[in-house]
């Protein structure tokens, strides 16, 4: 499987990335294959600024070297670039937009999955607005929404769905009627940030696939 790239220049590369495919290597030779390695075979010195869900598709960001590496990172930790994600969830959500300000933290017991903690957890949250309604498979009605994450925590879009009472359709570790689908409808579709050199005004896009 070749990896599409949307956008690349001496700095930064931004590829499609597949559902199904890890970002990084994960442990034991089974999962080697990820967008780092794939594209270490033909770019140098690849650095990772940010990750995407094995099951998430969509736009994921790279570094070309260590300098880039870390103006891209500072970018991310400033919150100074912005995601747009899309997903289908189950239901019909019975508001327009809303913010989900809801705190979270690993659970070390059942690792990777991430719980609610008002006490414990790092602040989350996630900006949303309800594109229409749809039905899908065996889900006779299902949401389209639109997702900016305005903090970065792991699984924060697949919690923060589900805490609204509406889990995506397809998370296996989240949604208990996952069911047959044969993927989380997740997918990360633009990312917008100016460029740390160039100052130019970048628009990645990756069209949803579903």
């Amino acid at each position: 499987m070749s990896l599409e790239i949307i956008y690349q220049d001496r700095y930064l590369i931004a590829v499609n990335k597949p559902c199904g495919l890890l970002s990084v290597p994960g442990r034991g030779p089974d999962r080697q294959d990820c967008v780092v390695t794939r594209l270490q075979q033909a770019v140098d010195d690849i650095r990772v600024v940010h990750r995407l869900d094995c099951h998430t598709s969509g736009v994921m960001l790279l570094a070309l070297g260590l300098d880039m590496q870390r103006k891209l990172s500072r970018l991310f930790h400033d919150r100074a670039i912005g995601k747009t994600y899309v997903a289908l969830v189950e239901g019909e959500v019975n508001q327009s937009a809303g913010v989900i300000d809801i705190p979270m933290r690993g659970d070390p017991d059942d690792r990777p999955r991430q719980v609610i903690d008002y006490q414990h957890g790092k602040s989350a949250q996630t900006r949303w607005r309800l594109l229409r309604y749809e039905n899908i498979g065996q889900t006779p009605q299902a949401s389209r929404l639109q997702l900016q994450p305005l903090t970065g925590r792991t699984h924060q879009l697949r919690v923060h769905c589900r805490a609204l009472g509406h889990p995506i359709v397809g998370d296996r570790l989240y949604n208990e009627s996952a069911g047959d689908a044969d993927r989380m409808l997740l997918h990360a579709e633009r990312l917008e940030f100016t460029h740390p050199v160039s100052l130019r005004r970048l628009c990645l896009v990756s069209p949803c696939e579903f």
